[in-house]
């Protein structure tokens, strides 16, 4: 072999080398993933009519709704209120009639991988949980509903689902976390629920999963939940204590020295491993600054050092409804950009206006350190936008929630 052909392969050899160490250009040394969290209100009053109104293409709210989805694009997305049927027909109903059709000129969307589970909404517990002398109805089911799985939730994903290793927590009871913030009845200093009350009352008010998606050779950990709102209730604050611990058990959940207390629906004790990777989604009911929550509920995952809190998704949609409904809005500290939701505003007279909380940050996707935020949002268009009738105002063509989308880099090994 001639001096001048070795030389070559050895520049050929060294170049290679140097290409392989470039690992933060190098195309496979990550994949993107968009994670998405949407409060729908695809739910409805009676059982049963959330699979009619999707059982044809013409229903206008999910329309609607897929177009947002399509508009978005995310890769794996949690649908907060959707009503659970055992089957899971009204979640593949709205995949075949309404994601995969295009809405409007958008591209159609399809995800080969669903999950659906029971919620504990509108299941009698047979005691009176809000203590007002009449067992049964709404409120003094396991979690608020009119009828089993009102208000529950459902997962779509463009990458595999590992089924065999998905984690529920639906039946993990309140009295069973470490410190839990036990309602206390103001009047008497004693306990709002009795001990057999308490032996039965379970922490979630859907329930908490941990879906393992598998994006490459990595799992990610789909935690998702929707917990309480902090209202509707008394000054026992039964709910908005419920709503401080449901946030709670995620901070628990991905921290090893705090999570050895929480078991599955199967009996398995704990939570994520140390590098385990993870997103946690859903409408946490809880705003940083404003609202009715208590003090620091959502804080307790937003200032964990295990979640990476930079990016925060924002929108201009938001700072311009704050502005034009006023209200509520006006006595605000959080920045409106963050919102993602319009509530009621009220026209009182100032602090409380009427009791009405305006506009929150209420969703939230928050992924792992490990994984590199490239880009947020929250689907709120201006109303100067042509995309704006998506989200309207009150009567909403949609929901009174918006979608939150975080696109997330997933390292690969």
């Amino acid at each position: 072999m001639s001096r001048k052909i070795l030389t070559l392969m050895l520049s050929v050899m060294v170049l290679i080398f140097l290409v392989s160490m470039a690992v933060p250009v190098s195309a496979g040394a990550y994949r993107s993933a968009r994670f998405a969290t949407f409060n729908a209100s695809l739910n409805r009053f009676n059982e049963g009519s959330l699979i009619h109104d999707l059982s044809t293409p013409n229903n206008v709210q999910a329309k609607t709704i897929a177009e947002i989805i399509q508009r978005t694009r995310p890769h794996i997305l949690l649908i907060n209120e959707f009503d659970y049927d055992e089957g899971g027909v009204a979640a593949q109903l709205f995949q075949q009639n309404y994601l995969q059709v295009a809405q409007n000129g958008a591209k159609p969307m399809h995800y080969p991988y669903w999950y659906v589970a029971a919620s504990n909404t509108g299941i009698p517990s047979g005691f009176d949980l809000n203590n007002n002398g009449v067992i049964g109805g709404p409120d003094d089911a396991f979690g608020f509903g009119f009828f089993p799985g009102q208000y529950g939730m459902v997962v779509y994903s463009k990458y595999p689902i590992d089924v065999e290793n998905i984690r529920t927590f639906q039946h993990f009871l309140w009295k069973d976390m470490p410190g839990a913030l036990l309602p206390v009845d103001p009047t008497t200093g004693t306990s709002w629920y009795s001990p057999e009350e308490l032996d039965v009352f379970r922490l979630s008010s859907k329930s908490h999963w941990d879906i393992p998606i598998l994006i490459g050779d990595q799992t990610v950990h789909f935690l998702v939940s929707h917990p309480t709102p902090p209202v509707f209730d008394g000054p026992e604050d039964r709910n908005g204590t419920r709503n401080h611990d449901e946030i709670r058990f995620w901070a628990d959940y991905i921290s090893p020295a705090d999570s050895a207390y929480i078991y599955d629906d199967q009996g398995h004790y704990g939570g994520l491993a140390p590098d385990a990777l993870f997103v946690i989604a859903g409408d946490q009911n809880a705003d940083p600054f404003d609202g009715d929550g208590v003090p620091g509920a959502i804080d307790q995952l937003l200032s964990h050092p295990l979640v990476n809190n930079h990016n925060t998704p924002s929108s201009l949609g938001g700072p311009e409804q704050a502005m034009l409904q006023g209200g509520a809005n006006t006595l605000h500290l959080g920045d409106p950009a963050y919102d993602t939701a319009d509530f009621a505003d009220a026209f009182g007279p100032p602090p409380t206006f009427g009791g009405a909380p305006g506009n929150l940050r209420a969703d939230y996707v928050l992924p792992s350190q490990a994984l590199t935020i490239t880009r947020s949002g929250v689907f709120w268009p201006t109303t100067s936008d042509p995309y704006f009738p998506l989200v309207g105002t009150f009567p909403f063509p949609s929901s009174d929630h918006r979608l939150v989308s975080v696109d997330v880099r997933v390292p690969m090994p």
